[in-house]
This record gives structure tokens, sequence and C-alpha cells, in this order.
């Protein structure tokens, strides 16, 4: 998790981090990342340890403006809580959240981290707006 922090340390208060939270979200949420020697920064953090790094980095936090929450509603003892319900509105699964990541992937290169591809392409994530059908079991007798 340091290396997580370390990372987040060095993002915070990049230009190029405006208007890409979302998909920075779910670059940390939903790849691998690693550093240029090969070393393993994170493979994909749950919200919950998300939140948490996120605090702990005190990472900005007027950038949850962009998904729609207000920072300045929550007092700062629940950071963490912030954090989480913003994870909740990026909405880390969309078109839109992969396609920040994509084109955040350059940035983080210069930064010198790796970053892993999409666990869903955009022709998957496109085809899964419809709920997936459940087969039926049959009843043996």
């Amino acid at each position: 998790m340091d290396d997580v922090r370390a990372l987040l340390e060095a993002l915070d208060g990049k230009p190029f981090l405006k208007s890409h939270l979302r998909g920075l979200l779910h670059i940390l949420i939903g790849r691998r990342i690693t550093k240029a020697d090969g070393t393993v920064v994170s493979a994909g953090l749950t919200w919950r340890q998300l939140a948490t790094e996120l605090k702990a980095a005190k990472f900005d936090k007027d950038l949850v403006a962009e998904l729609g929450a207000d920072p300045d509603t929550i007092a700062p003892r629940d950071r963490e809580k912030m954090w989480y319900l913003a994870i909740g509105l990026a909405k880390v699964d969309s078109l839109e959240a992969i396609e920040q990541a994509d084109r955040l992937m350059p940035s983080l290169k210069q930064l010198g981290y790796s970053i892993g591809p999409s666990p869903t392409t955009v022709s998957a994530a496109s085809a899964s707006a419809s709920p997936p059908t459940i087969p039926m079991k049959r009843n043996r007798k």
C-alpha cells in the first residue's frame, strides 16, 4: 500500500488530473499498475482500500466536484466516507471511465508507471448495458 500512496502523492496537484478523476479511480480499482522496473504497485484495490489510501495521502478533495459531489458538505474527519461516496458516483466501470483512463495512461507512463489493460474492453462494456441472462436449472426426476 505504500507504493499506492507514493503514486497518489506523486499525482496530487498535477494539472493533467483535472477532469480525469474518474479514469484514475478506474485504473486504481481495476487495472494492474507496475513501476518501470517491474515492481507491482497494485493489482487492483477495493473501494474501501482506495478510499483509505486517498484519505491517507491527503488527496485533493476538490476533484470530487467533477463527479457531482460537494466536498465542503462533509466534515474533515469523514474524508474516507467522502472518497467512498465519490468512488460510487464515479461509475468506474463506465465507458467514460475507461476512456479517461486510456487518456491518462501516457501521463502516468512519464511518471514511471505502467498500466495494464482494462478488465473490460470498450465493446464489452457497451454490450453489458443490458443485464446478462441467467440460465434456469432443469429439474431432474
